[in-house]
């Protein structure tokens, strides 16, 4: 059987230092999932492809010179805490913020940082409470429905900025509903790890 890590290394063109960042993440996430839900257990087996891969592919849809990166209900990380892992040595300029509410999952993304080494910073809060962050780039993945997401992302979300949203199956149907509410730009791009899913990359929010 193939290395999933040789695999990610070599489809993301990272380092060894920075797989090895991973590789602390990824036992991390194993042992804290134990106590605390932070993923389906069936996706461990396959998390460089299920987590990592999935939330690394949206960096290569990201503004170069984006300044500030926002990732909002982060869980157990994925795609923010990758993100920072990513980009720490090839956008060291880039500041990565990610919001979870839940206590025990930001006392989780605390520990990766501290322990892959890695600068990030978790915010214990609710999207809607944090101060205006006028990132360059927002994430979130499994977080809430587009029409209601996108209120989220237009508080955080720079003039300028991109909100690189995953999304499943329903990714269609959310857009179309959320132009109701909303105007904004939207490219639909198919996922790198799933064949249901896709990225959709939007700006230009605002309400109809």
């Amino acid at each position: 059987m193939s290395d999933p890590r040789a695999g990610f290394a070599d489809q993301f063109n990272v380092s060894r230092e920075t797989i090895e960042k991973l590789e602390i993440y990824a036992s991390l996430l194993r042992k804290w999932n134990k106590t605390i839900n932070l993923v389906s257990p069936g996706t461990l087996d396959t998390l460089w492809v299920r987590h990592f891969a999935d939330s690394a592919q949206l960096l290569s849809l990201a503004p170069q010179n984006m300044k500030k990166w926002a990732d909002l209900g982060s869980g157990a990380g994925f795609p923010g805490a990758v993100i920072a892992v990513l980009t720490e040595s090839s956008h060291p300029d880039l500041t990565v913020t990610l919001i979870e509410s839940d206590q025990r999952k930001a006392t989780f993304l605390r520990a990766v940082a501290r322990e892959t080494q890695t600068s990030f910073t978790v915010l214990a809060e609710r999207c809607e409470s944090v101060a205006r962050l006028e990132a360059d780039v927002i994430s979130a993945r499994a977080l809430a429905p587009l029409d209601v997401l996108l209120g989220y992302v237009s508080r955080h979300i720079a003039r300028t900025g991109t909100a690189l949203l995953s999304k499943g199956a329903s990714a269609a149907s959310e857009v179309e509903l959320a132009g109701k509410t909303w105007s904004f730009t939207c490219e639909s791009i198919p996922s790198m790890t799933d064949t249901d899913a896709a990225i959709l990359k939007i700006g230009e929010i605002k309400l109809a």
